[in-house]
């Protein structure tokens, strides 16, 4: 997340420069994230944290063991996580400043969550580039901007999360196995990470469809972790409603 300064013969500045700063704290904190996971989050059930994994996995039978609703809730929506920033990355999260694309950083959420995305966060320098007509008929953006993706998106959410909280019993196991178990810690954590930056991106994605003005109070709601940012996905104007944005050089030749 970085921005362009242009720096006159004066000293002065004007857009055009880069301006490392964001992306240096950036840096800094994916640092910190990534040094507390490997070296300071709790690992006292290894063992466990292979069974739970296996039998989320679906790669152990029915042992008669029942797994806990707030943990495969957790699981669940963390594979839905990858689809919300597809949809809110692809194409207004472009970079269009730096030839550093976005999907692999995409394709690497889906294992990495959080911690594959926030790189390209620090590298990732507004405004994104234009977007083409032909573009938004063709994959992957005919899917992503699909209101019937978005929807089934924040249904399978809200079920998921129901689920979670009709299960009040299990909200304390899972806080024990989230204060013994490096699996579930770091799950969690990531999940926060993607809470924490989903606003960000919905707001980016607003303004580069010019909707901040009709769009603004949804803000507010996209603080509500996946159900927010799924919200806004269900109610944002389509790209095709939009005009399309001229690239700076046919700007300067008009």
């Amino acid at each position: 997340m970085t921005k362009f300064v242009e720096k006159d013969d004066t000293g002065g500045g004007k857009e055009g420069g880069r301006d490392w700063t964001t992306s240096i704290l950036l840096f800094v904190f994916w640092g910190g994230i990534i040094y507390y996971v490997f070296n300071l989050t709790p690992d006292q059930t290894p063992s466990r944290d292979m069974y739970f994994l296996e039998k989320l996995l679906n790669l152990k039978g029915d042992d008669g063991f029942r797994m806990n609703s707030v943990l495969v809730s957790l699981w669940y929506i963390m594979g839905l996580w990858p689809l919300v920033y597809s949809m809110l990355l692809l194409p207004t999260g472009r970079s269009s400043k730096t030839n550093i694309p976005v999907w692999p950083f995409l394709i690497l959420s889906c294992f990495g969550g959080a911690y594959a995305l926030l790189p390209y966060f620090i590298l990732w320098t507004p405004p994104p580039p234009p977007v083409e007509e032909n573009e938004l008929g063709r994959w992957p953006l005919n899917f992503l901007e699909s209101k019937l993706t978005s929807g089934i998106s924040l249904a399978a959410g809200l079920a998921i999360i129901v689920n979670a909280a009709l299960n009040g019993g299990d909200w304390m196991e899972f806080y024990q196995y989230f204060r013994e178990s490096k699996f579930i810690h770091i799950t969690s954590l990531d999940f926060t990470l993607l809470s924490a930056f989903g606003p960000f991106w919905v707001y980016n994605d607003m303004t580069a469809r010019k909707w901040y003005d009709k769009g603004s109070w949804l803000l507010l709601i996209s603080l509500v972790p996946f159900l927010g940012p799924a919200l806004y996905l269900v109610l944002r104007p389509s790209l095709s409603e939009i005009p399309v944005s001229q690239s700076p050089t046919s700007s300067e030749e008009q």
